[in-house]
């Protein structure tokens, strides 16, 4: 698997998130299993209000940055208890995630977003720690490669549905496939396969 920058990833393991969720502040908790039972990336979650959410039709609507898709998802019952248990807002507009969502809103991208959750990878041991003394490689050294990243949620939450015998089709409909030959093959997939799926993730807490 890769992400944007054509860099090998691979996914979490169930004990892995677990143990990310255990040095995470409430913020970066609810992200992550924002970003497992969504499975979108992390600036279309960090700029999500609660006027994608409709508790009422149990679903999550928003538009990708980056391909400006519109998804329709179905809440799945793990991060329906979640949301449930999260005092509502009287005003649509409010961040679910108030501090991500002033980064991104500020920034324009998700960068030191992802930063930060380097950093919480760091603190699991999954990842190295960052230090500010010189590798003496040059600055023309391949970087080195982070295998576990935020987009690993993405490929976990794809891996845990075909795990669970969702139909490819329905998979990458959730997920909200970027290809334009796949999104149009898969169109006529359903609501009702979508909650299925959405059903079918395992609960992850910490």
């Amino acid at each position: 698997m890769r992400d944007e920058a054509g860099e090998e990833r691979r996914p979490f393991t169930i004990p892995e998130i677990q143990r990310v969720l255990e040095v995470a502040d409430p913020e970066w908790k609810s992200l992550i299993l924002f970003g497992l039972y969504t499975s979108q990336r992390l600036a279309d979650l960090a700029v999500l209000t609660w006027d994608n959410v409709d508790l009422l039709k149990n679903e999550i609507r928003l538009r990708t940055r980056k391909t400006g898709k519109r998804l329709i998802l179905p809440i799945a019952p793990v991060l329906r208890s979640y949301l449930d248990s999260l005092p509502t807002s009287d005003e649509p507009a409010s961040p679910l995630h108030p501090r991500a969502f002033d980064m991104v809103e500020r920034q324009g991208r998700s960068g030191n977003l992802s930063n930060q959750f380097g950093e919480l990878l760091a603190q699991t041991g999954f990842r190295e720690k960052k230090t500010h003394k010189g590798t003496g490689k040059g600055r023309d050294s391949k970087r080195a490669s982070n295998v576990l990243s935020f987009h690993s949620l993405r490929h976990t939450a794809v891996s845990l549905l075909k795990d669970a015998g969702i139909p490819e089709a329905v998979v990458m409909e959730l997920v909200g496939h970027d290809s334009k030959a796949m999104s149009a093959h898969y169109t006529h997939v359903g609501l009702a396969a979508l909650e299925k799926a959405a059903a079918a993730f395992p609960e992850v807490r910490s």
